[in-house]
């Protein structure tokens, strides 16, 4: 599996949230946008997960993830956020960079290898730098599509 299998040109997006929980509806009704399941379905999944520990990952990175109730595969959505928002990340830091990686409910080893992937080709902080600063999604999308 690589990024280009869960997240797409469309799905690269710029977000602006006052706060976490602002920033979480907002994902919430992007992906639903694009995976037709309703919104409150993503982010009740997205907040139950949440519970169990922040996935603020550090360096201005979150990854929420989530196992979804009707979805058939992968989904990714990687927003670049406007100002940063106060997370609860582990190194306390806000972040300005959120890659959401949702999953089938019996996902299994495939929901491991979604987020493996994303998390893997996202830890670089050169690449982070380069989609913070790259001019807009299809631009982002090359740099997930090089090798890392």
């Amino acid at each position: 599996m690589i990024p280009s299998d869960i997240i797409r040109p469309r799905s690269i997006i710029r977000l602006s949230a006052a706060s976490k929980p602002a920033l979480f509806r907002a994902l919430a009704t992007k992906a639903a946008e694009q995976i037709a399941l309703p919104e409150p379905v993503i982010l009740d999944a997205l907040n139950r997960r949440e519970t169990l520990g922040s996935t603020g990952v550090g360096d201005g990175l979150a990854m929420p993830h989530a196992p979804v109730e009707g979805l058939a595969e992968p989904f990714g959505l990687l927003a670049r956020l406007e100002r940063p928002v106060a997370y609860e990340a582990i190194d306390g830091a806000p972040v300005d960079l959120v890659c959401l990686v949702l999953t089938p409910v019996n996902g299994g080893k495939g929901r491991i290898d979604a987020l493996a992937c994303i998390a893997k080709r996202l830890r670089s902080p050169e690449l982070r730098d380069r989609i913070r600063n790259a001019a807009g999604s299809e631009d982002i999308y090359a740099l997930l599509l090089e090798e890392s």
